[in-house]
């Protein structure tokens, strides 16, 4: 039999009327569990709230997608809570140690509101730290998930620009070893000062050429001439050396100066040179592209986090979207084209800076996954009632109007395990309503459209 003062010891039931004690006493029923025994199973009907006298307990299950596990000590309550909209158990409840608990039927919560008031009033608190904690849970969930995404497309974008940099290093070694042994080559012979002008004309004006490299076809015509030209000088092994200049548009005239005023040998050595040194220059420009490229997206990246930044600060819009196209750029390349309408002038928002970036990696993700990774995607801002609207649309087949309403609802999706980023449209109207902003969408076959109204700061609202 259980004593009043047992349930008193248990922090919710602490200080109530000993008459409200003896009717939940009187309602409840003591259960006797050995470890090892289970008290409510994952899926069973919620249909009990459970008072744990005495013994621990652990709870197993699935929480915001997450498998958790935690313990149940004594003086806990769980089960269902009164006003609680669980229809089945989310969680396993099995006993660690023989335990003793009190199982107060969920169909007498009425009478329990109306008897036991104060007690009720604890209960709700209770839940709603339960409601905190699994939101939480969720939000973490979410962030890891959508950190999990990006990265990956990060680190594919980053390691397109490290593998050709790291390319064009390894070649750079070799190419420097030609030019080394063709520089020896054309010490060891007596030139004029006029012949080692000639050369270094030659070399200058080959590495200075700006103009973007033909196509395959002009290239294989240039390469033929030329291949044909240092034949007809002797040169019948210089086929690669050929192929180098072909793709520089060096044109076979430009060459024949050189055999001009050089014998056969030497010419040979000079021709070497200045194809080692346009390969120089390309590979350092390759390695200026790549690692600038590397820096960009690092830049990028501390820009869309907002490392070493204050968390709430003045944040440009516009520069907020751009981070985040930078980001979401290995999407995008894949067919989408985006087309941009940006006030002139600045608008500014007082934000958490990070959290406006997820708003629009969402929103901006989602229409590429609705377009199949091709199509137009506009993105919008303009200035309105001293909010700044950020509107951004896809050409993709529409929201249904069957999925519509519950797109900002919690856990709502439409994807499979694994895909998106992990970061739900629910997760984004709190994120703006925390912004005192507004999020709605319309759309239709081939127009959708999400505007965001978020107020301005107060240097740009007057």
């Amino acid at each position: 039999m259980v004593e009043k003062s047992e349930l008193l010891r248990v922090p919710v039931f602490a200080d109530l009327p000993d008459d409200q004690i003896a009717w939940f006493i009187s309602q409840s029923q003591e259960l006797h569990l050995k470890a090892g025994d289970n008290s409510t199973r994952q899926g069973d009907p919620a249909d009990a709230m459970f008072v744990l006298l005495e013994g621990q307990l652990q709870g197993r299950g699935e929480i915001a997608g997450e498998t958790v596990t935690f313990t149940i000590n004594q003086g806990n309550v769980t089960g269902v809570l009164p006003f609680s909209r669980m229809t089945h158990f989310t969680v396993g409840i099995r006993a660690e140690t023989d335990s003793r608990a009190l199982r107060f039927p969920a169909s007498l919560f009425p009478d329990l509101v109306q008897k036991m008031p104060e007690l009720t009033k604890r209960l709700v608190g209770l839940m709603s730290d339960r409601i905190r904690e699994t939101t939480r849970l969720e939000q973490q969930r979410d962030r890891l998930a959508s950190l999990g995404k990006l990265s990956a497309g990060l680190a594919h974008e980053l390691n397109n620009p490290a593998s050709a940099a790291k390319r064009a290093s390894c070649q750079l070694r070799i190419t420097l070893k030609k030019i080394k042994e063709a520089s020896h080559e054309l010490g060891r012979r007596d030139l004029t000062a006029a012949q080692k002008a000639e050369i270094e004309k030659l070399e200058a004006s080959f590495i200075q050429q700006n103009q973007p490299p033909p196509d395959a076809l002009t290239t294989s015509d240039l390469e033929e001439h030329i291949d044909s030209l240092l034949r007809s000088h002797g040169q019948n092994d210089l086929w690669q050396l050929a192929a180098d200049l072909a793709r520089k548009n060096v044109k076979p005239e430009a060459l024949e100066s050189l055999f001009e005023a050089l014998d056969a040998d030497t010419a040979r050595a000079a021709l070497v040179r200045i194809a080692a040194s346009v390969e120089i220059a390309d590979l350092l420009n390759e390695i200026e592209s790549s690692t600038t490229r590397i820096s960009d997206l690092v830049l990028a990246i501390k820009e869309y986090t907002y490392m070493d930044q204050a968390p709430v600060q003045n944040v440009d819009i516009v520069k907020s979207l751009e981070t985040t196209l930078t980001i979401l750029n290995y999407k995008l390349k894949r067919g989408v084209v985006v087309e941009r309408d940006y006030g002139q002038v600045p608008l500014l928002v007082n934000s958490f800076g990070s959290e406006l970036n997820q708003v629009w990696t969402n929103i901006i993700d989602n229409a590429i996954d609705a377009m199949g990774g091709k199509g137009q995607l506009r993105v919008r801002t303009y200035r309105e009632d001293g909010c700044v609207v950020v509107e951004i649309g896809d050409n993709g087949p529409g929201i249904s109007v069957q999925v519509k309403p519950h797109i900002f609802e919690p856990f709502f999706t439409t994807k499979g395990v694994g895909e998106g980023t992990g970061l739900g449209l629910d997760t984004v109207q709190r994120i703006v309503k925390k912004h005192r902003g507004t999020i709605q969408v319309d759309s239709k076959p081939g127009d959708t459209r999400f505007q965001v109204r978020l107020p301005l700061s107060e240097s740009l609202s007057a």
